[in-house]
C-alpha cells in the first residue's frame, strides 16, 4: 500500500472517521475516496489540497514529505506528527503548546 493510502487511513483513524465520512467532508463521491484510500489511484494536486483542508492536515503529511533534515528519520517522524496534532488545535491550545515548547527549549540552556 502506498504511503498516501495508509496516511489516509491514519489520519482518519485519528479524526474517529470512516471513509464515508472522510469523502463527505472533502465534498468527494464515496467511491472516488475510496480509491484513494485504498492506493488504487491518486489525486491530482488540487484534490489532494482539497482533501489535506477537509481532513485538519497538510498535503506533505499526506504524502509523508518531511520539512526536517532526513538526517534523523525519527526525529523527523516526531516532527511530523507535531504538526499534524497542530493542526486540530484551537488558537488558545496552540499558543499553550508553543509556551510549553519555549519553556523546555529553555530549560535545556541552562
Amino acid at each position: 500500500m502506498d504511503i498516501f493510502a495508509k496516511r489516509l487511513q491514519e489520519r482518519a483513524k485519528q479524526l474517529g472517521i470512516s471513509n464515508a465520512e472522510a469523502a463527505r467532508r472533502t465534498g468527494l463521491d464515496e467511491r472516488r475516496y475510496a480509491h484513494y484510500a485504498s492506493g488504487r489511484r491518486e489525486p491530482d494536486l488540487a484534490t489532494l489540497v482539497k482533501i489535506a483542508d477537509a481532513l485538519g492536515t497538510s498535503p506533505n503529511w499526506l504524502l509523508a514529505v518531511s520539512l526536517v533534515s532526513a538526517t534523523d528519520p525519527a526525529f523527523a517522524a516526531l516532527m511530523d506528527r507535531f504538526a499534524n496534532a497542530a493542526n486540530g488545535m484551537s488558537r488558545q491550545e496552540m499558543e499553550m503548546c508553543i509556551i510549553q515548547a519555549e519553556a523546555v527549549a529553555a530549560a535545556k540552556n541552562h
